[in-house]
């Protein structure tokens, strides 16, 4: 067998000796959550003084990031977001970030066909003795960035769980360019979304429409975690998950013996996801797991594909609807703050699906910071960037219920949207409706 330790040797740089062959002007690409390469972007953040306008893409990274944090003037570094984490939205927040508008299952082809690529440096599993290096959870973006990359660095993080894959989870050491190595940090736990009594509310409605044997996507946040709570205590049984992001639900289905992945239409007795964020619980599970796979989302989040797997079952979360159907899931006002995601290939993909639901989930009420209550669903949106058109919007529900918006007129829109909203503001619901003539004398007014 080769021994491809002497092609490794040769190909290690130090951070700071790797960080050299970035110039002024390039793109350069950290990929997402885990794979972002610490040691490097301290290093690059180094050379402030002597680089200009190198322009760098990343998400979901949960920081800090050097290169944004060191130059408030964006005169030598400017960072790009794909979705938005905790971390990256206070970024934008005070003007160090900038969103790059997309859906994820076209991520691949904005590089192959749109995108340059200068430089991609990535956090990788260590080399195994095939001379593989793992992109770990970060299996979903990583290749086709690094497929496209004029020069490709892999920095080893040797905490970085090793991945089973359907394809693309892996790089060979003889297409890299060069190799970093040192110490890092082990992995913490991210922040813990607790269940609400609200969150429960809205998972309980949802549990009837889920079967013995439904697919499940979950997306991340206290509400799909309070789901994956719930139907670990049901009497559900061999669910499986196909999932662009996994979280710490799937690991309490799996615990709970829940998630078998036995009836799936489509890899058969695999879990799928493309990225993973959450525990060092979650991380060790799929560590060396053959019970999943991760794929590149070009894959995971193509709707087709998610069509081919029967009573697919797709859960995500909104910031707010008007009574259109239109949905909000990435800003607050004009103020961003995640992302499209995999929003609409859920939704298109699960709706297609044989048995498939697709569902977008919200709490009814949210309090502003003096604690003044307000509707989440709303007469109209005024500035709110819109994630969902409201033709390819099917189920939605609340703590009051949930409705099926699939061939509904205006009209019987605005009648059930405001059958779920929170009571207090239903009237001023249907004052606004009658105002855009899209609300007949003959609904119910209460």
């Amino acid at each position: 067998m080769k021994d491809f330790r002497i092609e490794y040797q040769k190909k290690l740089r130090t951070p700071e000796e790797a960080v050299q062959v970035i110039q002024s002007g390039d793109w350069v690409d950290y990929t997402s959550s885990l794979g972002m390469p610490v040691l490097l972007d301290r290093a690059l953040a180094a050379r402030k003084e002597e680089l200009y306008d190198v322009k760098v893409r990343g998400n979901l990274i949960a920081g800090p990031i050097e290169v944004a944090e060191c130059d408030e003037s964006q005169e030598h570094f400017i960072y790009h977001t794909w979705h938005c984490s905790a971390y990256e939205r206070k970024l934008c927040d005070r003007g160090l970030c900038y969103y790059i508008p997309m859906v994820f299952h076209n991520n691949a082809a904005y590089y192959k066909y749109f995108l340059n690529v200068n430089v991609v440096m990535v956090s990788v599993s260590p080399m195994d003795k095939h001379g593989y290096f793992n992109f770990s959870v970060n299996t979903g973006v990583a290749a086709p960035i690094a497929q496209n990359a004029d020069i490709i660095i892999v920095e080893v993080n040797e905490h970085m769980p090793k991945i089973h894959g359907g394809y693309d989870e892996c790089i060979h050491v003889s297409e890299v360019d060069y190799i970093v190595e040192g110490e890092h940090e082990p992995f913490v736990a991210g922040p813990r979304y607790e269940p609400t009594q609200t969150d429960r509310r809205i998972a309980q409605n949802l549990i009837p429409y889920i079967v013995d044997g439904a697919t499940l996507q979950l997306g991340v946040g206290s509400m799909p975690n309070a789901l994956g709570e719930i139907i670990a205590e049901s009497d559900l049984k061999d669910l499986g998950m196909h999932t662009e992001l996994c979280t710490d639900a799937f690991l309490k289905l799996y615990r709970a013996g829940k998630l078998t992945n036995k009836r799936k239409t489509i890899d058969k007795g695999k879990g799928v996801f493309g990225v993973a964020i959450g525990s060092p619980e979650l991380y060790e599970w799929l560590d060396d797991n053959h019970g999943v796979a991760a794929y590149p989302l070009e894959y995971v989040n193509r709707p087709d594909v998610i069509a081919r797997i029967d009573n697919m079952v797709s859960i995500n979360s909104c910031v707010s609807v008007d009574i259109y159907g239109q949905v909000s899931s990435e800003s607050f006002g004009a103020r961003q703050i995640s992302g499209t995601g995999g929003q609409l290939d859920f939704l298109i993909g699960a709706s297609s699906s044989r048995g498939g639901k697709a569902f977008i989930c919200m709490s009814s009420t949210y309090r502003d910071k003096n604690g003044e209550l307000f509707s989440r669903v709303v007469p109209q949106f005024n500035g709110d960037i819109i994630t969902s058109p409201r033709s390819q919007v099917y189920f939605l529900a609340t703590e009051f219920g949930v409705i099926n918006m699939e061939g509904l007129s205006t009209w019987e829109r605005a009648e059930g949207l405001i059958s779920i909203a929170h009571p207090k503001f239903r009237d001023e619901l249907i004052r606004e409706a009658q105002k855009k003539k899209i609300w007949r004398r003959s609904n119910r007014r209460g």
